[in-house]
């Protein structure tokens, strides 16, 4: 039997979605003056505003672009892109993880677009030397649900035709973007910087504006992903109007989230925080046998959702089912000693575990999980 640690990660919140609140958060921190009013009350329309040109600020988004609130989080985002702006061209899908292949269907199945699915099996990045210049493009930047993200932005071109698509959830905030390479970026609340779920962020380069401006989709588009008016893009999006009635508990916490991320350093103290999280997971890794990355590439190995399968070859040897009921048991276990929550891979992904390391989390709080994964697995294979 493994030793039970002492020491516990003083904020054991691991989940990929919604992620661990900000160091210091309280909701007491959160201004309560403009609950309950009308959601078209100036006050409150300025104060959505605000809530875009601080993200804008701190996400280092060109200043040429514009930001949109989407209901539905991060799906609301990428929905609402394609359903009002895919159509004028073929696309390009890339499809190496859940949402990924997600988007596949979508196009596939809802938009009718038959579209080029590029995908990969999990723990690999996809062959993008087929990516088309002439073609739209549908991808993630970071998989949530494989831990594999993009190597870098070199298979899009810059003299492109196509648009590019980019769900960068759990990247956005953690890791730097290539904005000339892409022209809608998309992200939630509830990941990089520990919002609460339900609304998305939509940003839109020019030369996404001027598809909307130029191209009506040939589709009825539901109201809550409409991007567009009878003139094109609908820029009342652009300046804290909303599609539909939003929570504003909800976009005052994401103000206070962002406020704290500019209050520490910006984006590059983010990114380095995310960075130092995942250097603790890799050493954890490099030394420990039972445990490896579901990334094959290092070159590909996220920063923020860090994705693991056991390797143990007790483990290997077991069914699908008898690893899932191990990886349950050792969630269970650390649940009851309260060390860690929600540690689990995507119930889509191969049963292993999923542990976020994005800024919000503490690089000594990854440190002090890791003697309890250990213990827990040993636990769990003993029994």
């Amino acid at each position: 039997m493994a030793n039970r640690p002492n020491l516990k990660p003083q904020r054991p919140w691991f989940s990929s979605g919604p992620t661990a609140k900000r160091p210091g958060w309280s909701s007491q921190a959160i201004p309560q003056d403009l609950l309950g009013r009308g959601i078209r009350a100036p006050e409150v329309v300025e104060r959505f505003a605000h809530g875009l040109r601080q993200t804008q600020a701190l996400l280092q988004v060109p200043t040429d672009w514009v930001l949109v609130y989407v209901p539905g989080s991060d799906t609301g985002a990428v929905e609402a892109a394609m359903w009002s702006m895919l159509g004028e061209r073929p696309v390009q899908v890339l499809a190496f993880e859940n949402f990924g292949k997600v988007w596949a269907t979508d196009a596939v199945e809802h938009l009718k677009l038959d579209p080029e699915v590029i995908a990969a099996p999990w723990g690999d990045w996809p062959d993008t030397s087929a990516v088309d210049p002439a073609k739209d493009l549908v991808f993630p930047w970071n998989g949530t649900t494989s831990g594999v993200r993009a190597p870098n932005a070199d298979f899009i071109a810059d003299d492109r035709e196509g648009i590019v698509i980019c769900d960068a959830t759990s990247a956005a905030f953690a890791m730097p973007l290539p904005w000339n390479k892409l022209d809608v970026v998309t992200f939630s609340f509830q990941k990089a910087l520990g919002g609460e779920a339900g609304l998305g962020v939509a940003a839109l380069s020019p030369r996404a504006v001027e598809r909307l401006d130029r191209y009506a989709p040939p589709r009825p588009v539901p109201k809550v992903l409409r991007l567009r008016d009878a003139n094109g893009f609908d820029r009342l999006l652009a300046t804290g109007s909303m599609l539909n009635t939003f929570s504003v508990w909800t976009i005052e916490d994401w103000i206070d989230a962002v406020e704290w991320g500019l209050s520490v350093g910006g984006l590059e103290t983010l990114i380095a925080r995310t960075n130092a999280n995942a250097a603790a997971v890799e050493a954890w890794v490099g030394r420990t046998p039972w445990i490896d990355y579901l990334a094959v590439d290092p070159a590909t190995r996220s920063t923020t959702s860090v994705c693991l399968r056991i390797v143990d070859p007790r483990v290997t040897a077991m069914t699908d089912e008898a690893r899932q009921a191990l990886v349950m048991r050792m969630k269970a276990l650390v649940e009851g000693e309260g060390a860690a929550f929600d540690i689990e891979a995507h119930r889509n992904a191969p049963a292993g575990l999923r542990i976020w390391c994005g800024c919000t989390v503490e690089t000594a709080d990854i440190e002090a999980l890791t003697p309890w994964l250990d213990w827990a697995f040993e636990t769990a294979l003993s029994e």
